[in-house]
């Protein structure tokens, strides 16, 4: 089901809950630097400015996550219309060292002046301002998973960046470029809209929808045929951990007259759950069943499911399908 058609039934529904999600999903730390200034003369003050208000790395890492996807906006122009490379010339490993260092440099002071930048620049401003506070912060590069058609995709591709931080002895995933904001096909535009599920996300989570170049997640070999067959989840489905426990394949293989037993973790009977018809018509599921903090249901495949399903739970998107 195309996303655009689905955006606009429900914009109008969202539009309600809006101001009172943003109210339950920011913590404290996120309204202190909400209050901050939009601009600073330098990165340097920034830093300074977040080591002074917060003790903790956990607090500091947080603070420079929630100032930049409060300030940094997507350009999505620039990914769209991606500037030539840079090549340069050198005569010794220093001397390339250096060039590198200092593309990167501007890199990271372009997104902090401009307060645009693609993923790249999101990485590298998140990875700068948190080694300033004396945290190690790595950037990884990869794949990301974020719409109907990449369910089955052959293979995968490096179009997408973002970042690991090391707080009390543990690697956190961080994807500051996901918590900005994202792309309205309804609207044809980014839209602003803070969201922490991408901070210290479960990994669980997070590689349903990343996949690193290396294939690795600090030495664990992470399955290409999990990410690449396995279904689209989006962010309501992180932020409430609903767990789809079956189907755990997003390839479904069916034909008319099959019922598909769908089982997701938190959901109660008190929810409503629906999915969308080839008509785009919001269809309930019927005779929904609690089962160990879980809501079972069942979807019969008839002329009048799509391409694909995807799950609603309260307005929400929660998770789409493949139906081959």
């Amino acid at each position: 089901m195309p996303q655009k058609k689905i955006a606009l039934i429900f914009l109008l529904l969202n539009s309600i809950f809006i101001n009172f999600a943003f109210s339950q999903k920011i913590s404290e730390v996120d309204k202190i630097v909400a209050k901050y200034p939009k601009s600073f003369d330098s990165t340097e003050k920034l830093a300074d400015k977040i080591e002074k208000d917060f003790d903790s790395d956990y607090d500091r890492a947080r603070a420079i996550y929630s100032w930049i996807a409060f300030n940094i906006r997507y350009d999505y122009n620039a990914y769209l219309n991606p500037p030539r490379v840079q090549g340069f010339s050198y005569s010794s490993e220093a001397e390339k060292q250096r060039k590198i260092k200092q593309l990167n440099d501007n890199l990271i002071q372009k997104a902090f002046k401009s307060k645009k930048a693609v993923c790249e620049g999101f990485t590298a401003l998140y990875q700068h301002l948190a080694e300033l506070v004396n945290l190690k912060c790595e950037i990884i590069r990869g794949d990301s998973k974020t719409n109907l058609r990449d369910i089955g995709r052959k293979a995968t591709s490096s179009n997408h960046a973002w970042n690991v931080v090391l707080i009390d002895k543990k690697w956190r995933l961080v994807d500051v470029t996901w918590g900005q904001g994202y792309y309205d096909t309804s609207k044809g535009r980014m839209v602003n809209d803070f969201n922490p599920v991408y901070f210290d996300t479960n990994p669980e989570y997070f590689f349903a929808k990343h996949y690193p170049d290396s294939g690795t997640f600090l030495g664990d070999r992470i399955s290409k045929s999990d990410f690449l067959d396995g279904p689209l989840i989006y962010n309501k489905t992180i932020e409430n951990d609903y767990k789809i426990k079956t189907p755990n394949l997003g390839i479904i293989e069916a034909k008319n007259g099959d019922k598909i037993t769908v089982e997701i973790k938190n959901v109660s009977k008190s929810s409503q759950v629906f999915y969308l018809n080839r008509k785009n018509q919001p269809v309930k599921v019927l005779n929904p069943k609690e089962k160990r903090g879980s809501l079972e249901f069942q979807i019969l495949i008839d002329k009048n499911i799509g391409d694909y399903i995807t799950i609603f739970i309260d307005t929400e998107s929660i998770v789409s399908f493949k139906i081959v």
